[in-house]
C-alpha cells in the first residue's frame, strides 16, 4: 500500500485558483460549540485532507460547505465560506450550488431504486429527459467510480442488492451525475474492505483531474496516500495546515500534529 502511495503524482496545488476559501469559520449547535476560528483555502484539482479524531468537527465542517444549516434550525454557522469566490450564505439557489458540489457520506446511502435509477435520478431533476442522453450519463458516472463493469448487466436490479463496496462506489457515481466541481467525501472507507477501500482510492487519484476533492478521514495513512495538502482538526479547531507528507516527515507548527498522525492519540 505504501508503494502506491509513491506512485501518486504530488503537486504545488497553491498555485492553483482558490475553489473553496475559509475564513474565521464557527459552527454551533444550540449553545454547544463545534468548530470555531478555521480559515484555510483549498486549490482547484487538490485532494485536500481532513484528519483528527472523533467530534473534532471534520463533519461539521461539511455539513456547513454543504448548507445543510439550512436544514437544522440548531445549527448556526458564522464566519465566511466561498466557493468560486462566492460567498455561499449569500447563494439563493441553494439546490444549485449542492448540484456543484457532490457529497459522500460515510456508510453507503443507496436510494430505494435501480442502480441505473440512483445514478439517473440528479439529472432527471435537472431536466434531463432523453433517454439515449441519461444512457450515456449513467454509462459515464458508474465507469468513473469503477464499477460499470460489475453491475452493467444488472441496471434494473436494487441499489440496496449491491455488496457494501459496490453501494459505495454507487454513491460516488450518484455524486459524480451532477458533474459536481467539488466532491466531498466523508470516511468513505468505513463501511468497505479493504481491497475495495484501495479501488476507490485508485477512483479519487484519477477524478483529481476532474474535481476538486475533500477527503474527510480517520485513516492518516489514507490522507498520506492521497491528499495534497492535510488539515488537523482537534478539538473543534483547525491545529494546522501543510502539506501532507510534512505532517509525517517534516516540521511541524504544532507538536499535536505529529503525535496524532504517529498514533500517540485520538
Amino acid at each position: 500500500m505504501v508503494a502506491a502511495a509513491d506512485t501518486l503524482e504530488r503537486r504545488d496545488t497553491t498555485q492553483a485558483p482558490v475553489k473553496l476559501g475559509v475564513r474565521d469559520l464557527a459552527i454551533r449547535y444550540g449553545s454547544e460549540t463545534a468548530l470555531e476560528g478555521v480559515s484555510f483555502d483549498i486549490h482547484e484539482h487538490e485532494i485536500f485532507g481532513i484528519i483528527g479524531p472523533a467530534n473534532a468537527g471534520k463533519t461539521s465542517f461539511l455539513k456547513a460547505v454543504n448548507r445543510m444549516d439550512m436544514f437544522n434550525t440548531d445549527m448556526n454557522v458564522d464566519g465566511t465560506i466561498t466557493f468560486n469566490g462566492v460567498d455561499i450564505s449569500k447563494v439563493r439557489n441553494v439546490y444549485g450550488l449542492r448540484r456543484r458540489i457532490g457529497v459522500v457520506f460515510p456508510l453507503p446511502v443507496g436510494l430505494p431504486l435501480s442502480v441505473y435509477d440512483n445514478v439517473a435520478l440528479a439529472p432527471r431533476l435537472a431536466g434531463q429527459k432523453d433517454k439515449a442522453e441519461l444512457d450515456i450519463i449513467v454509462e459515464r458516472c458508474l465507469t468513473r467510480a469503477a464499477l460499470w463493469d460489475e453491475v452493467k448487466d444488472r441496471l434494473d436490479s436494487l441499489g440496496s442488492m449491491l455488496s457494501g463496496g459496490q453501494q459505495q462506489r454507487l454513491t460516488i457515481a450518484r455524486a459524480l451525475s451532477q458533474d459536481p466541481e467539488l466532491l466531498m467525501l466523508d470516511e468513505f472507507s468505513i463501511a468497505v474492505d479493504p481491497v475495495t477501500t484501495m479501488r476507490i482510492e485508485d477512483v479519487l487519484k484519477e477524478l483529481r483531474n476532474e474535481v476538486t476533492i475533500i477527503l474527510v478521514t480517520n485513516l492518516v495513512q489514507q490522507a498520506r496516500r492521497l491528499a495534497d495538502r492535510t488539515a488537523f482538526f482537534l478539538e473543534g479547531r483547525c491545529v494546522e495546515v501543510g502539506v501532507t507528507e510534512d505532517l509525517f516527515t517534516g516540521e511541524v507548527q504544532d507538536q499535536r500534529t505529529r503525535d496524532y498522525v504517529e498514533g500517540r492519540f485520538g
